[in-house]
């Protein structure tokens, strides 16, 4: 049966938008029929090429298929879902017993607005999702560490089995058995799921992971009501923390390695979209001029850029080492000064990593290799922006593009079961690894145990870590051994010149042993690098009430409450100093407005019971 000329037109044309099934339907022409044409004006090269990539739309196109029916897929998967969930309990079980730790104190256990729904909705109108689960949680289960932490828990068992699931449906169950494991597992992913305030990671990767795999489903057209579930689970990684803008340059990579761009590239479009008003919110809105603040006053670190050709290779290389070889892991990845030698190393491999990624896309049997490598790449990007809003390296930011890697390293295992002739070793070399990999998790937990384990495990990796030496300050302080709480602060202060929080806390000790002076001339130095410290000013009031420097005390309280007025707190503190002045009134209204904000607080019934 030879083709006509508008059989030929129509052919030519949508090649590249239709499988060869597809065209055959249209035509009414036998598939073998169209491929003996094209063989006939194709070299054997060309001709080959196109076999290739419509066997891998065939083969995914059945995996798809299958997804339909998810309660089948359920059936004919449990005992590998079971197995994943065993691993992740088995993993972090001995981190449900942890306590709140580091930027938990002030976000959850000292945070005022902690049970404020309305707070979080006037201040953060689109990225509710995170402060929504908090406030929840904290409502029915108070501050009970354990209940924040199984959310995070519960989050990463999800994105374990959504990547079980989308592996499954587009490779081989063992590579998707292999990848899911080894992410159960492995240790550098502690920091986004034993520790709660790392939680965010966790949870936007989970909704983020969900999307994508809707989106899957949803390439099929009968499937549309997927699409919607897709967007909808966007929005919802998009509420959860802004870092989940890069899926639709994800879901733009995964159609270019397939080859199938130009046939989905509408359906991306809303992805762009929504993710444009993210990331115009986040530049314009207020949420990023917030995060240079806390820069400034929380890490007393100066505003400017990285320079790019040295923050990408370092964090390129630090996570890809910290994966390969997770031995020094730490809260605070401070060491970051790296002779010339070093820096070309790096540089090189770097290189080499994005050379791999365009080699392996040209190479078409190879090219969801390049997909997964450059999913590494992709998700890293919002954490690699050269603005200074964030840290380097930080374990917590690697949480999804991780996978990319160990897909990479799942293909390993599996082309080595092949050379083999052997799943059994294949078998053998994942268990080998998910037993490695499982015990250096569950001895990192204990890291994460408390304050005190956490600070002493980074300052064995993270000497040059001012903030670490400041915390360190703040564990022997606590054990009562001011000389070496003494010494630790300095040292943080001779790291960090204008670390603000350092000098206030050396005040605090000197305090405690009595040296006045020092503690005053200290406090003052707090303050002048960082002026928001309202704790300074109420301690400085407290020192002058106790020497009889009411004048003094009450303006430094004055200070105090500008800036922190929510404080019932300092409005009694007030309150008393008034009346060691003899203001009554003025008294009266503090102490009103401490029950305004604490209806419980016993001292301000207690002095309003004496007027």
């Amino acid at each position: 049966m030879r083709l006509n000329q508008q059989q030929k037109k129509f052919l030519k044309k949508n090649l590249k938008q239709l499988s060869l099934s597809e065209i055959a339907k249209k035509l009414s022409i036998p598939e073998e029929e169209l491929l003996k044409y094209l063989k006939s004006i194709w070299s054997e090269q060309k001709y080959q090429k196109y076999l290739h990539l419509q066997k891998q739309i065939k083969t995914s196109s059945q995996h798809l298929q299958t997804a339909t029916d998810l309660s089948l897929w359920f059936k004919q998967n449990y005992w590998a879902l079971a197995f994943l969930c065993l691993l992740v309990l088995t993993v972090y079980f001995n981190s449900l017993g942890n306590e709140f730790l580091s930027d938990d104190i002030p976000t959850i256990v000292e945070n005022e607005n902690i049970a404020n729904y309305g707070y979080y909705l006037k201040n953060y109108p689109l990225l509710l999702l995170r402060h929504f689960y908090l406030i929840t949680v904290y409502k029915i289960f108070g501050l009970q560490p354990v209940f924040f932490r199984l959310g995070n828990i519960f989050f990463h068992l999800g994105s374990v089995m959504l990547i079980y699931g989308i592996f499954s449906f587009l490779t081989t169950p063992f590579l998707a058995l292999s990848v899911s494991s080894i992410f159960a597992v492995h240790p550098i992913l502690i920091e986004a799921v034993a520790w709660i305030s790392g939680g965010i990671h966790a949870q936007y990767a989970f909704f983020l992971l969900l999307s994508f795999g809707f989106y899957l489903l949803a390439r099929k057209k009968t499937l549309n009501k997927y699409y919607l579930f897709s967007l909808i689970s966007f929005i919802l990684a998009l509420s959860s923390c802004e870092k989940a803008v890069p899926l639709p340059l994800i879901i733009f990579a995964f159609e270019l390695s397939l080859g199938q761009l130009s046939k989905f590239w509408k359906k991306i479009i809303p992805y762009f979209i929504l993710s444009g008003v993210w990331a115009f919110w986040v530049l314009f809105g207020g949420a990023f001029a917030g995060k240079t603040t806390a820069l400034r006053t929380e890490y007393y670190q100066q505003g400017g850029f990285y320079n790019p050709l040295t923050q990408v290779p370092t964090a390129i290389t630090s996570y890809l080492k910290l994966i390969f070889w997770p031995d020094k892991l730490t809260l605070y990845h401070s060491e970051m000064l790296f002779s010339t030698g070093e820096y070309l190393i790096m540089a090189l491999i770097t290189l080499g990593f994005f050379g791999l990624i365009v080699y392996t896309f040209f190479k078409k049997k190879y090219r969801h290799c390049s997909f997964w490598l450059a999913f590494f790449v992709i998700a890293l990007l919002p954490m690699l922006t050269p603005i200074k809003i964030g840290w380097i390296v930080a374990e917590r930011y690697v949480y999804l593009g991780s996978i990319g890697i160990f897909a990479i390293v799942g293909m390993g295992i599996e082309k080595v079961s092949h050379w083999a002739k052997s799943k059994e070793f294949g078998y053998l070399v994942l268990g080998t690894l998910l037993v490695i990999l499982s015990i250096r998790t569950i001895i990192r937990n204990v890291d994460w145990k408390n304050q005190d384990n956490l600070w002493l495990a980074a300052g064995k990796t993270s000497p040059t870590s001012p903030q670490n030496h400041n915390n360190l300050g703040d564990l022997y302080s606590r054990r009562g051994e001011f000389e070496k709480a003494v010494a630790e602060f300095k040292t943080a202060i001779a790291l960090l010149p204008n670390y603000g929080d350092a000098y206030h806390n050396l005040a605090n000790t000197y305090l405690q042993m009595n040296k006045i002076d020092l503690a005053i001339s200290n406090y003052q130095k707090a303050l002048e690098c960082n002026p928001r410290l309202w704790q300074s000013h109420q301690n400085l009031a407290a020192i002058f009430a106790q020497t009889g420097q009411l004048d003094l005390a009450e303006e430094h309280l004055k200070k105090a409450l500008s800036l922190n007025p929510e404080s019932p707190g300092l409005h009694v503190s007030a309150g008393i100093v008034y009346l060691e002045t003899n203001k009554k009134e003025a008294a009266k209204a503090e102490f009103k407005k401490a029950l305004e904000i604490d209806p419980t607080n016993q001292k301000a019934q207690e002095f309003l019971k004496s007027f």
